[in-house]
C-alpha cells in the first residue's frame, strides 16, 4: 500500500477531568505514544497514519484526567521499531510501564535491557477480519512459544490483541505456554452479539478462574452508540462480577483508528466510575491490580 493509499486517523480530542478525582497511584494501562514522525518513522507497511501523538501529549492527557501512573502499549504503526515507546521509559522511568512487540529473533538479552527499562509484557496480534489479521505490522500469537521461556524468566505477561469468537480455540495454545494473559478491549466483540456469546462466556470463565486478565478498555471499540456506549456496559459488569482481582483499565488514547465518532478519554473514565460504583473495587482495578501487573512500587 502506497503511503498516500493509508489511511490517516483523526487526533484526540480534548479530555475532561472526571468529576470525581482518582485515587493516589491510579493507573491508565493502555495507550500509545506515536512520533514524532521526524524523529520516529511510521513504518511503511502498516495499517493507519496516526497524528503525532508523543510523549509530552501522553503526560498532558495523563495529568488533565489525573492518572499517576501509564503503560504504553506498542502501537502497530511504529511495527516492530519500539524506539518511541522504549525512549518514553526511559526518560519517565518511575512513572511508566511498556508492552512491546516482538518476534523471535529478538534476542533474551535484548528483551532483559527492555526489561530494566520498565517493559513488562509482549503484545500478540490474533485479531482477525476477512480471515486476515486486521493490523499489519503486528506479531502473530505463533511466535510466542518461543519467547515463553524468556518471557517466563522476567516475570512477563502475554497481551493479546483478538475477538474473543477466537478465543476457545486459542485458550489450549494460551495456557500450554504457562504465562498470565491479558485480553484488550474486554475481548473487542462487538456490542450487538451480546455477552452470551460461546467466545465472552469463555473470557469470563477465564477470567474467573484466575489464569487470564481482561482490560476494562475499547467501549468505544466494542459500541457504535457514542459517547455513553450503554451496549458496552454488560460487557463491563459481566467482567467485574466473574473476577475484580484479574481487571484493570485502559483509556486507549489517542484512540488510533477509531470507528465511530471519537471519544473523549475522560468522559471514558467516568464511564468507567458509572459501572463500578464501589469505591474498593475501584481501587483495585485502578491501583492495586495495574501495580501488581506492571511491577510499580506500592
Amino acid at each position: 500500500m502506497t503511503a498516500s493509499a493509508i489511511p490517516a486517523c483523526l487526533p484526540p480530542r480534548e479530555v475532561s477531568r472526571p468529576k470525581r478525582p482518582l485515587p493516589p497511584g491510579a493507573c491508565d494501562t493502555h495507550a500509545h505514544v506515536f512520533g514524532p514522525s521526524d524523529r520516529f518513522p511510521y513504518a511503511e507497511d502498516r495499517s493507519y497514519t496516526p497524528p503525532d501523538a508523543p510523549l509530552e501529549k501522553y503526560l498532558a492527557m495523563l495529568h488533565a484526567i489525573g492518572f499517576a501512573r501509564g503503560v504504553l502499549v506498542q502501537g502497530s504503526a511504529h511495527g516492530r521499531d519500539n524506539s518511541a515507546m522504549l525512549d518514553a521509559l526511559r526518560r519517565t522511568p518511575d512513572r511508566l510501564r511498556g508492552i512491546a512487540v516482538a518476534d523471535a529473533s529478538v534476542s533474551p538479552a535484548t528483551l532483559r535491557e527492555w526489561n530494566a527499562l520498565g517493559v513488562r509484557g509482549l503484545r500478540f496480534n490474533h485479531f482477525f477480519r476477512g480471515g486476515q489479521l486486521h493490523y499489519r505490522g503486528g506479531i502473530p500469537l505463533t511466535e510466542a512459544e518461543r519467547l515463553a521461556p524468556v518471557m517466563a524468566e522476567l516475570g512477563w505477561h502475554l497481551q493479546l490483541w483478538i475477538d474473543v469468537k477466537d478465543l476457545p480455540q486459542t485458550i489450549p495454545l494460551l495456557k500450554s505456554l504457562h504465562l498470565p494473559v491479558v485480553i484488550d478491549h474486554m475481548g473487542r466483540t462487538d456490542a450487538r452479539a451480546g455477552t452470551g456469546t460461546e467466545g465472552f462466556q469463555s473470557l469470563l470463565r477465564a477470567v474467573g478462574d484466575g489464569w487470564c486478565w481482561a482490560k476494562l478498555s475499547g467501549a468505544h471499540r466494542l459500541s457504535q452508540q457514542a459517547p455513553d456506549y450503554p451496549d458496552a456496559r454488560p460487557f463491563h459488569e459481566a467482567l467485574v462480577m466473574a473476577n475484580p482481582e484479574r481487571l484493570v483499565w485502559g483509556g486507549d488514547w489517542p484512540h488510533p483508528r477509531v470507528e465511530g465518532e471519537m471519544p473523549d478519554a475522560g468522559h471514558l473514565l467516568e464511564l468507567f466510575q458509572q459501572w463500578t460504583p464501589d469505591e474498593a473495587t475501584q481501587q483495585r482495578i485502578l491501583v492495586a491490580n495495574p501495580a501488581r501487573l506492571y511491577g510499580f512500587p506500592n
